[in-house]
């Protein structure tokens, strides 16, 4: 096993969560972020970081990118690869940042600096985007540079109290040996759900090859209850009022009604959350569509997204009997549901804080992948380094 000095490149780097995440074993030589909000966040929590060029990647150059990192880390843009999105996929102006950055990996390769990992991170619904074609070319891109892909969904939910699965893909050098504690020669139910055989199994045959079905443990973690992450007096949100919160629940179906007055009628505080979401007002495609406020009270948030119109922003519903008060969800709160420290720095602004957590990485995720995989992975001798 080697002790060097680990090194890694965070493109698309927003926060710097997956820096946090990824912790002191790893020295971060580059950083790109193309938001100066975020950027600003960045700095805030990790000092002058010279290593931070604010600059779009497409105009990057393999001469911006320094010595020759063991680790990339790529969590590009996801809103025309989500499910919710546009359905533009890679020719979208957003997530369609991938074919520059790949340029980039491609161009480490050729200048014999090939990252012995890369790590991308997306929405789950890069698996099935234009039927499945989209993961296809990402795969392909990775494979061709000589790299085995791996590609696992893990949920957030193993870590922190919300439900926000996300795909990894973790390619590796195909010069590495693989120890066969890291790899199973089936998919791991926890890891690889049927969306992920499916897509695997309709691959072609070159890349079902360079596939790696990664071998993880199960987290053996406690996860804190919703309710204990929830301020009383939370600051950069304000309560709503009667009236508001009336009009929410207005917004109820029958069943999500039910589920109000089976928390009301515990007699203790519930703590709940809601979307508003566009629904069906009936059964059929052509039916009209109507906002519906849907609730959950079983200690969990739901996941949080950038906020593009108010139906996007996560409210807190505090039920306590007949007393029933809803705020949105604050800034520290989103924080705490992403899992990054107290003193973590929030930004001023109350929808710059929340696109930041929104478009962000759980950072105990980032910790497990690399407790368990990464650093196992950074430290296995590749076949010319034995020799």
């Amino acid at each position: 096993m080697r002790t060097r000095e680990l090194t890694w490149y965070e493109f698309f780097a927003g926060g710097g969560m997956a820096r946090i995440g990824l912790g002191e074993r790893w020295r971060c030589t580059f950083a790109n972020e193309w938001c100066e909000k975020k950027a600003a966040t960045y700095k805030a929590r990790f000092g002058a970081c010279h290593e931070l060029k604010l600059k779009d990647v497409r105009k990057l150059t393999t001469q911006d990118l320094p010595g020759k990192p063991d680790l990339v880390w790529a969590s590009f843009p996801c809103q025309d690869l989500s499910l919710a999105g546009n359905g533009a996929g890679l020719k979208g102006e957003r997530s369609g940042a991938f074919a520059p950055f790949w340029k980039l990996i491609e161009g480490l390769v050729a200048e014999q600096r090939k990252p012995r990992i890369v790590v991308l991170e997306n929405v789950v619904g890069a698996i099935t985007s234009h039927k499945g074609k989209d993961f296809a070319t990402i795969l392909s891109s990775i494979s061709k540079c000589g790299y085995r892909v791996g590609p696992v969904i893990v949920d957030a939910a193993y870590f922190v109290p919300q439900s926000r699965p996300r795909l990894f893909i973790i390619a590796v050098t195909d010069a590495l040996v693989i120890p066969p504690e890291l790899r199973s020669l089936w998919p791991v139910r926890a890891w690889h759900p049927a969306s992920l055989v499916k897509a695997h199994y309709k691959l072609p045959t070159s890349l079902r090859e360079a596939w790696a079905w990664w071998k993880l443990p199960e987290p053996a973690v406690t996860v804190p209850k919703l309710s204990t992450l929830i301020e009383d007096e939370p600051a950069g949100v304000r309560w709503h009022s009667s009236e508001e919160t009336a009009r929410l629940i207005s917004l109820m179906s029958e069943r999500n009604l039910g589920k109000l007055k089976d928390a009301q009628e515990t007699g203790v505080r519930k703590i709940g959350t809601i979307y508003r979401r566009t629904r069906p007002a009936g059964k059929g495609t052509t039916s009209k569509k109507i906002q519906r406020a849907e609730v959950r009270f079983d200690e969990m948030s739901g996941c949080l997204r950038t906020p593009v119109g108010g139906s996007s922003r996560q409210i807190i519903l505090v039920v306590e009997g007949e007393s029933v008060r809803s705020r949105l969800l604050s800034p520290r709160e989103a924080a705490r549901l992403m899992g990054v420290p107290e003193d973590y720095p929030l930004p001023q602004n109350y929808n710059e804080a929340y696109h930041l957590f929104g478009d962000g990485l759980v950072v105990p995720v980032v910790s497990w992948l690399n407790e368990h995989l990464l650093l196992k992975l950074a430290n296995i001798r590749t076949m010319q380094e034995a020799a």
